[in-house]
C-alpha cells in the first residue's frame, strides 16, 4: 500500500502521516516503511545541527505501519492509542535512513488491538515496542 491506500485505513494526514508505505505480509503480521528526508517538522529541534528522530515518533510510526493487519476492522474507525509497553530505543535513526517496521497482532478483546513491534535501519533494530489500541467506530 502507498500512502494514498494508507489513508484509506487510517485518519492520519500530512504531517501526521508517518509511513510512505506498508504491506500484510501474513494472516498477523504487517511490514511498513518509511524514509526519513531531513526535512521532517519534527526534526527542527531535536536537535540542532544534529537531527535524530524522537523515539516518540517511531512510537507512532510504528502503530501507523501496523494498522494494515487489522484494516478490514478499521475501516469507519479511529484509532487511539491505549500504551505504549516496553519500548526501547537501540540506534539512531537520521535523516536519509529508512526505518522498516515488522509489526505482528498477539491478540485482541473486543475493540482492543495489541501488537509488538520492532523497527530496522538496515537490518539494525532501532525502536522495540508492545503496542495497544483501541479503533472507535464513527469518532
Amino acid at each position: 500500500m502507498n500512502k494514498e491506500d494508507i489513508k484509506q485505513i487510517i485518519p492520519h494526514r500530512e504531517p501526521m502521516l508517518l509511513v510512505d508505505e506498508a504491506e500484510v505480509t501474513g494472516p498477523t503480521t504487517g511490514h511498513g516503511k518509511k524514509t526519513i528526508t531531513g526535512e521532517e517538522w519534527f526534526l527542527q529541534g531535536h536537535f540542532p545541527g544534529n537531527p535524530v528522530v524522537p523515539g516518540v515518533m517511531l512510537c507512532e510510526m510504528m502503530a501507523q505501519a501496523s494498522a494494515v493487519i487489522v484494516a478490514d476492522k478499521a475501516r469507519g474507525c479511529t484509532p487511539y492509542f491505549a500504551s505504549i509497553k516496553n519500548a526501547r530505543f537501540k540506534n539512531k535513526v537520521l535523516p536519509g535512513d529508512t526505518v522498516e517496521f515488522d509489526c505482528e497482532l498477539v491478540r485482541n478483546k473486543a475493540n482492543f488491538y495489541f501488537v509488538e513491534g520492532k523497527g530496522y535501519v538496515n537490518g539494525k533494530l532501532c525502536v522495540s515496542a508492545e503496542l495497544s489500541f483501541a479503533l472507535v467506530k464513527g469518532v
